[in-house]
């Protein structure tokens, strides 16, 4: 799923990114954005790292990385994913949890038209075709 241009920008990051903290790791060891002792970053590390980015980037909103996978799985669905891939993309076992990135998607929820339209279109063109009304 990733973009081919982000793929180049990330392997350019690896060629030239600071060692200093992974200095001495084997290189299957080594971690493309290393934390202290080039272990991986933790959790609380990323957190603030994506507020301080969010800032720069003049979001003035609160977010979250939750913010960022809900996002994330919000466009997958409005751009018309199917709901059980998202499912799969998200690692979720249940479809139901999935679902509720669905309420979000009122635009696309409210767009969807009726089959029974369809049904009620092939009788009238049906029946024209037949000559019976």
């Amino acid at each position: 799923m990733l973009p081919d241009d982000i793929l180049g920008l990330l392997r350019d990051w690896w060629k030239d990114r600071p060692t200093s903290q992974d200095a001495g790791v084997a290189g299957p060891g080594r971690v493309i954005f290393p934390g202290y002792n080039g272990k991986h970053l933790s959790p609380r590390q990323i957190s603030r790292l994506f507020k301080q980015a969010a800032k720069a980037a003049g979001i003035t909103k609160p977010v979250t990385l939750h913010t960022l996978r809900h996002s994330f799985a919000t466009h997958l669905l409005e751009s018309g994913v199917d709901i059980r891939v998202i499912q799969a993309l998200l690692g979720h076992t249940k479809l139901t949890t999935t679902a509720r990135y669905a309420s979000v998607a009122t635009g696309m929820i409210s767009a969807v038209e009726s089959p029974l339209v369809n049904l009620n279109q092939a009788a009238k063109h049906k029946r024209r075709k037949t000559g019976s009304s």
